[in-house]
């Protein structure tokens, strides 16, 4: 069951690092920013995490919690970590079961082959589970901040 907006997210759990077992309801009160990314190690990806990194004190101070998610294993994510000094968790969807839930699983040409790749993405959660907000296809450049706007909207209006 794909997620939709202003509806409760359906249960799921999913593994990620730090022996985190992710669930929406063990997140229940806080909002989750959840982003979607192709690949560990890549240009793309690595800048998009270290935006997430730098502006990660921000998200904290707006009560979010933010989880990277891509079908890598933990030993990658464990290594992406730790290589950025990422200071969230990142989610190891190796049988693609949240990005197909989430629904960014995508046709791509890379090099002129047909490839399935991860849509670049991201999934605003709020404290009460329901989905405020999603971002499909996105550029790196300026996204962060924007959903950073967003988390941010939400505290204010919760408050």
């Amino acid at each position: 069951m794909t997620p939709a907006l202003n509806k409760p997210l359906p249960e799921f759990e999913a593994i990620a690092t730090g022996g985190v077992k992710f669930t929406p309801q063990a997140f229940q009160g806080q909002t989750v920013v959840l982003y979607f990314y192709p690949k560990d190690h890549t240009p793309g990806c690595t800048t998009e995490a270290m935006q997430f990194r730098d502006k990660h004190k921000e998200f904290a101070k707006a009560g979010a919690v933010v989880f990277g998610v891509s079908r890598d294993n933990l030993a990658s994510h464990d290594k992406f970590k730790q290589n950025l000094d990422l200071p969230f968790e990142l989610i190891a969807d190796t049988e693609e079961k949240l990005c197909h839930m989430f629904g960014v699983v995508k046709n791509k040409i890379m090099y002129g082959k047909k490839v399935k790749g991860i849509e670049r993405s991201t999934f605003l959660i709020g404290p009460d589970g329901v989905l405020r907000g999603e971002w499909r296809g996105i550029k790196v450049a300026g996204h962060v901040d924007e959903v950073l706007r967003t988390v941010q909207d939400l505290q204010r209006e919760a408050a």
